[in-house]
């Protein structure tokens, strides 16, 4: 008869008192069809990059609006999400309007894009373009 025995990893020691710190929360998460599309349109883009940089600016009839480019480089101060293969760098201004927000890409008859799901928006315009918090 073989005996089996298992080892159990050793425990963090931590301070007396002290919490166990819980990971930190991602600012955004990427559905697989938007990680799709972003990879698609790294690879025709002929030119290497680290990802795609997600920002918002004053437009529209709401006041803001969400911006995609090409990210060549990550900034200092830029938040990093890296999910479904995919990079996505968030600008340090935009990163309180953007906390919570899940991207989306849909394919429609009569249109395609991104979408964005903020918890943080309180209202948008008519058509669909801007939002305010």
């Amino acid at each position: 008869m073989t005996e089996v025995t298992t080892a159990t990893p050793a425990a963090t020691p931590v301070a007396s008192g002290a919490k166990p710190r819980r990971p930190k929360p991602a600012a955004m998460t990427v559905t697989p069809a938007a990680a799709a599309r972003v990879q698609e349109l790294l690879a025709k883009r002929g030119k290497p990059s680290v990802g795609i940089r997600i920002g918002v600016r004053s437009k529209g009839c709401s006041g803001l609006s969400y911006t995609i480019e090409y990210a060549d480089e990550r900034g200092p101060a830029d938040e990093s999400v890296e999910q479904e293969g995919v990079t996505i760098l968030i600008d340090p201004k935009a990163s309180l309007f953007i906390f919570g927000t899940e991207m989306d890409f849909v394919e429609e008859k009569l249109q395609s894009g991104f979408v964005f799901r903020n918890p943080n928006e309180k209202g948008r315009c008519g058509c669909g373009e801007s939002f305010h918090v």
